[in-house]
C-alpha cells in the first residue's frame, strides 16, 4: 500500500487523466453534455474546436471501455443529442466541415470570434434555429446558410459583409434578423417573404434606401435604420401592419417619412438628421405615437397640428433651431416629457424652462386663449443708454432679469451693469455675442445670481473669480471655446445644473466631481475620453448625465453603481459594451448591464 501512495505514476487510471489534461475540453463537461444536450465552451480561448465536440454522439465514450459497473444514472449508452453549442468569446478562425456530425443542433452560438469563412455544411443543421454569428470577420456566408429553413434567429451583427444575396428569402421562419455594423449598401427584395420577421435590424451599414418590397412584410414590429446615408423613406413603409417601432437615427432625411394609415406605430426616432420643417401632412396620420424623437436636426418650429398626436408621451426637441412652441402643445393629455435643451426659445422665460415638462406644459395651456393663438412676448420697455446698448429695465425690476443676449458684442458695456442700479438681479443672459471673457463685473451680483447663460460666445476660460457667485444654481456655457474648468468652483456649494455641449473639452473636469449638489451635467459633444466613476458615484444627487458624441472608448461598469441617475446619454461615443441594442432600452437597462460588468 505505502508503494502505491509515494508513486502516483503507477496509478492504474492515470492513463485516462492524461488523456484528459491534453483536451483543452474537460471531459466531466463532454459527460454533462451527453446527458443535457447542451455544452457551454464559451471564453475558454480556444483556437480550434477539439473532434472529441463534433464528434460527442458518435464515439464510444471513456466509460464504455473501462471494466466497471454503472449505475442508472451513469449509463453512457443512454446518452442526448447536442441540441445547444455555445462557442462564443473564442478565438476561432474557423469551423470544420464536421459540424455537420451535430444534426440536432436547434442552437448554435459562435459570435465574439475570428471567423472568416464558414463550412457550406453548416446547412446540413436542419433542426436548427439560432444561429449567432455577430462580432466575427465574415465577409460572405456560404450557400448552406439559406438552407436552414428552420431558422428563427439569425445574428450577423459586427461582420464585414457587403451583400445578402436573394437567397435570404428562403428562410421564411425567422422573427429575429440582425445585420448591423457590416457594410451593406442594399437589402434584397426577397426579405419580403419573411413573412414571420418581427425585428429587423440594419444600422450602420451604408444603406441609401429600402426596398418597397419591405413593406410586405406585415408582422414586423420593430425596424432599426440609424446610422445610414437615407435620404428618404418610401411611403409604402405605412403598408406594414404591425411596426410599433421605427429607428432613423444619423441619417441625412430632411423631412419626417409620410406614413399614412400608419396606425401602430409607437416609436419614431429620426434624431442626428438634417429636418427643418415639420408639416401637418406628416404628423396627421401617426395617431398611435407616444414617443416621437427629433433631437439633433434643424426644425424651426412645431405647427399647430402637433395636438393631433393625442397619445404622445415623450417629445424629444433637443439642439434644434425653435424660437417659439404652438399653445396647444400644452393640451397632450399624455405628454410627460418634453426635451428643449439648445434651443433659441425668446418667447418662454429660462427659468421657468428649468422647473420642468408639468409647469412648462401648464404655463403652456394658460396662453392658449391668447387672440393670435401663439406665445405672447414678455413686455419690453426698453431705455437707451449713451452706449446704445437696449437694456431692459422693466425686466430687471420685475423679473429679477438682466438680459443682453444675441447682441454679437465682443464684450458687455459697462452700462448694462450700471442699468442694474442696485436691484436684485438673478438671472443673467448673456448668449449669443462674441465674448472672449467672462465680463469682469459679473462678480457686482454675486449676492442675489442664480441662473447665467454665456451659452454662443468665443470663451476659452472661465476666471477663478466665478468661485464668488456663491448663489449660482443653473450655469449654461454650452458652444463655447472650454477646455478646463477652474477647480475654484468647488466652492459654489448650490449649483444644480451645468451645460458644456458643445466645447473642446478632452478630459471630464475634475472639478465636477467635487459639487455633490449637482442634479444635471450635460457635457455631450466634446472630445471627453472618460470618466472616473468612482468619483461620480459621490454626486448622490446626480439624475442626468449627458455624455453623448464625444471620445469615450470603454464605459466603466462601476458607473452601474450611480442609482441616483434617471437619464444617462452616451450615444455617439466609439465604445463597444454597452451595445446599442442596450442603449435603447434606456438608462434603467443601461445601469443593470453594467453592474452586471462589475468584476466579483
Amino acid at each position: 500500500m505505502s508503494r502505491f501512495k509515494k508513486g502516483a505514476h503507477v496509478d492504474s487510471r492515470a492513463g485516462f487523466r492524461q488523456e484528459k489534461e491534453d483536451c483543452p475540453v474537460p471531459y466531466g463537461l463532454l459527460k454533462a453534455a451527453r446527458k443535457s444536450g447542451q455544452l457551454n465552451l464559451s471564453g475558454r480561448g480556444l483556437t480550434e474546436v477539439p473532434d472529441s465536440v463534433w464528434r460527442l454522439n458518435l464515439d464510444t465514450p471513456q466509460e464504455a471501455k473501462q471494466n466497471v459497473s454503472f449505475g442508472a444514472e451513469d449509463r453512457w449508452w443512454e446518452q442526448t443529442d447536442l441540441t445547444k453549442l455555445l462557442l462564443s468569446s473564442n478565438k476561432l478562425q474557423s469551423i470544420p466541415d464536421d459540424v455537420k456530425l451535430l444534426p440536432a443542433l436547434v442552437v448554435l452560438d459562435i459570435h465574439d470570434n475570428q471567423l472568416s469563412s464558414l463550412p457550406d455544411s453548416i446547412g446540413d443543421l436542419e433542426q436548427l434555429q439560432k444561429l449567432i454569428l455577430s462580432h466575427n470577420k465574415l465577409t460572405e456566408l456560404p450557400l448552406g446558410v439559406w438552407r436552414l429553413t428552420n431558422l428563427r434567429c439569425l445574428h450577423l451583427q459586427q461582420n464585414l459583409i457587403e451583400q445578402i444575396p436573394q437567397d435570404l428569402g428562403q428562410l421564411v421562419n425567422l422573427d429575429d434578423l440582425d445585420l448591423s455594423n457590416n457594410h451593406l449598401i442594399d437589402i434584397p427584395e426577397s426579405v419580403a417573404n419573411l413573412q414571420n420577421l418581427v425585428k429587423l435590424d440594419l444600422s450602420c451599414n451604408k444603406l441609401k434606401s429600402l426596398p418597397p418590397a419591405i413593406s410586405q412584410m406585415k408582422n414586423l414590429r420593430m425596424l432599426d435604420c440609424s446610422r445610414n446615408q437615407m435620404e428618404s423613406i418610401p411611403p409604402v413603409l405605412a403598408q406594414m401592419e404591425s411596426l410599433e417601432q421605427l429607428y432613423l437615427r444619423h441619417n441625412k432625411l430632411r423631412y419626417l417619412p409620410e406614413l399614412p394609415c400608419c396606425k401602430t406605430l409607437k416609436e419614431l426616432h429620426c434624431g442626428n438628421n438634417q429636418i427643418e420643417v415639420l408639416e401637418a401632412e406628416h404628423l396627421k396620420h401617426l395617431n398611435a405615437l407616444s414617443l416621437l424623437e427629433l433631437r439633433d436636426n434643424k426644425v424651426k418650429s412645431l405647427p399647430e397640428e402637433i395636438t393631433l398626436l393625442q397619445g404622445l408621451e415623450r417629445l424629444d426637441l433637443t439642439n434644434n433651431d425653435i424660437s417659439s412652441l404652438p399653445c396647444g402643445l400644452g393640451t397632450l393629455p399624455k405628454l410627460k416629457s418634453l426635451s428643449l435643451e439648445g434651443n433659441p426659445l425668446r418667447a418662454i422665460r429660462r427659468d421657468l424652462l428649468t422647473k420642468g415638462t408639468g409647469e412648462l406644459l401648464k404655463y403652456l395651456r394658460s396662453r392658449v386663449q391668447e387672440p393670435d393663438g401663439g406665445l405672447k412676448e414678455e413686455p419690453r420697455t426698453p431705455m437707451t443708454l449713451p452706449s446704445q446698448a437696449k437694456i431692459n429695465v422693466h425686466a430687471i425690476k420685475t423679473l429679477k432679469t438682466l438680459d443682453y443676449s444675441e447682441k454679437q458684442d465682443a464684450s458687455i458695456p459697462d452700462d448694462v451693469f450700471d442699468a442694474v442700479d442696485g436691484n436684485p438681479v438673478a438671472n443673467v443672459n448673456f448668449s449669443k455675442n462674441q465674448l472672449t471673457a467672462v465680463p469682469h463685473r459679473i462678480v457686482d451680483l454675486k449676492d442675489t445670481l442664480a441662473d447665467i447663460n454665456l451659452g454662443f460666445n468665443k470663451l476659452t476660460t472661465i476666471p477663478v473669480d466665478f468661485c464668488h457667485l456663491k448663489q449660482l444654481v443653473h450655469i449654461d456655457l454650452r458652444n463655447n471655446l472650454l477646455i478646463s474648468l477652474p477647480m475654484e468652483l468647488e466652492g459654489l456649494t448650490k449649483l444644480r445644473s451645468v451645460i458644456l455641449s458643445f466645447n473642446r473639452f478632452k478630459s471630464f473636469p475634475e472639478v465636477l466631481y467635487r459639487i455633490p449638489s449637482l442634479e444635471t451635467i450635460l457635457i455631450s459633444s466634446n472630445q471627453v475620453g472618460g470618466i472616473d466613476a468612482v468619483q461620480m458615484k459621490t454626486l448622490s444627487r446626480l439624475s442626468t448625465l449627458d455624455l453623448s458624441n464625444n471620445d469615450i472608448m470603454q464605459v466603466p461598469p462601476e458607473l452601474g453603481n450611480c442609482t441616483s441617475l434617471r437619464a444617462l446619454m452616451l450615444d455617439g461615443n466609439p465604445f463597444r459594451n454597452p451595445r446599442a441594442a442596450i442603449l435603447i432600452k434606456g438608462t434603467d437597462a443601461v445601469l443593470e448591464y453594467l453592474r452586471s460588468r462589475i468584476p466579483t
